[in-house]
């Protein structure tokens, strides 16, 4: 049975174990299980029941990480995308006045259009299309964002009116905590203890408990919420998209998670090793399972799903099969009975393990042509444009409108595809769009 699994999932061929895999797949879902407990309340806002939403997450989430595991064989996971479920709840429902039923529809019709570009092989030959240099400033990109995620859910950086970021406040108990956690982890990595993330968050948790800094969970188990409130909802509220206005809603939904989760597979391609002549093997069924977890996710009741860049801790920690994504699907599911103990898991104890994962993820960033200034400052731009955005996406974005621009300047406008000028076009469309 081991050995059919390990066959199945290639371990000898990328030189893991089933110890590496479970590690990476725990590691991961630690990274990642705040999202069961964020995304409830940023829908929440909406007016959708909490208890719901938080079983739809757990339920799509799982979904979507054995689709990932068992068809595309990545350890990527899937879940609620971030900012995007913000925009569902603060943007469209409350700005624009839409129900979150007729959202919900919005993002059901952005799924199927997601599902028909993925069978025409159109997001695939996109992705295959970013020049090499742009897919490591990606990468690299994605790492400085989630270190920022880090530095700031930790209370190492905090928001200052005069100086718009600032060091965090050293008389709080919690930032301490981060500053433990991180400086663990870091001694753990440079003595390559194996695990040294995952042990980092355990040791971390221990400490906030005993301190006093993170509360004892009251009991250990829970029944799960019922999805009677959300389930079918955007099936029966498609005749509600009769409007201009609602068709912009839909393409929103459609490009954000288009290009953010793209830039998010590119970045955890690299990260792991995976892209071989500017190729990612698999691609197209890594992204025929987000398509279709999106599509699942609107059906149980949330906002859309993508992969999600905490994958990158697993990663670090040796995952390098769908057998990660399949461990991270269990523990979705087993999460829904023990939602209690999962409050342990604060922003204090996963900070450090996305700061050490947003190091480990900027050593991409040597494989870009710094030396010529043509391919540096589109590079840059997409580099810094994450983490100052808050947006894979418009990180991306700002970076591809330059690239055609300095390449032609640079009198290599031939060396630019097709695709690549069609997407600048596309890009700044995509910024109207999201600034009006």
């Amino acid at each position: 049975m081991l050995n059919s699994i390990a066959k199945y999932f290639e371990f000898d061929e990328r030189n893991t174990n089933f110890r590496k895999e479970i590690i990476a797949g725990i590691t991961t879902f630690v990274s990642m299980v705040y999202i069961l407990f964020v995304n409830p309340n940023v829908l929440g806002v909406s007016g959708m029941d909490k208890g719901a939403v938080f079983t739809a997450t757990a339920l799509a989430s799982a979904f979507g990480c054995f689709m990932m595991g068992f068809i595309a064989n990545y350890p990527i996971a899937i879940s609620a995308s971030l900012g995007i479920n913000a925009f569902f709840a603060y943007s469209v429902v409350i700005g624009m006045k839409v129900s979150w039923q007729t959202a919900l529809a919005g993002v059901f019709v952005a799924s199927v259009i997601f599902m028909i570009l993925t069978a025409l092989k159109l997001r695939e030959k996109i992705i295959d299309s970013i020049p090499a240099d742009l897919k490591a400033a990606i990468g690299g990109g994605i790492g400085l964002f989630i270190a920022f995620i880090g530095l700031s859910d930790g209370g190492l950086v905090t928001a200052n009116k005069d100086t718009l970021v600032s060091l965090g406040s050293l008389h709080v108990g919690t930032t301490w905590l981060t500053i433990f956690g991180l400086l663990i982890t870091v001694v753990l990595m440079s003595m390559r203890i194996p695990g040294a993330i995952f042990i980092g968050m355990v040791l971390n948790a221990i400490l906030g408990m005993v301190t006093g800094l993170i509360p004892l969970p009251h009991q250990w188990v829970s029944s799960i919420p019922s999805l009677k409130p959300t389930f079918g909802v955007a099936l029966s509220h498609i005749g509600d998209i009769n409007s201009v206005q609602l068709v912009v809603v839909v393409l929103t939904f459609l490009l954000v998670t288009f290009f953010d989760t793209a830039g998010t597979l590119v970045g955890l391609a690299e990260q792991a090793g995976f892209i071989k002549n500017n190729k990612i093997p698999r691609i197209g069924h890594a992204l025929i399972a987000d398509s279709s977890t999106m599509l699942v996710g609107s059906v149980l009741g949330t906002s859309p799903m993508g992969a999600f860049v905490e994958s990158s801790a697993g990663i670090a920690v040796g995952g390098r099969t769908g057998f990660t994504a399949v461990i991270v699907g269990i523990l979705f599911i087993l999460g829904t009975f023990f939602s209690p103990l999962l409050t342990v898991i604060t922003s204090q104890v996963t900070a450090p393990a996305l700061i050490i994962v947003g190091i480990l993820m900027a050593q991409a960033l040597k494989s870009v042509h710094w030396e010529q200034f043509e391919i540096a400052a589109p590079a840059f731009i997409t580099l810094v444009g994450m983490p100052l955005t808050y947006s894979i996406a418009d990180g991306i974005a700002l970076g591809f409108i330059t690239y055609p621009i300095t390449m032609i300047a640079a009198r290599r406008g031939k060396e630019v595809s097709a695709m690549m000028y069609g997407l600048a076009v596309v890009f700044v469309i995509f910024l109207w769009i999201l600034n009006n």
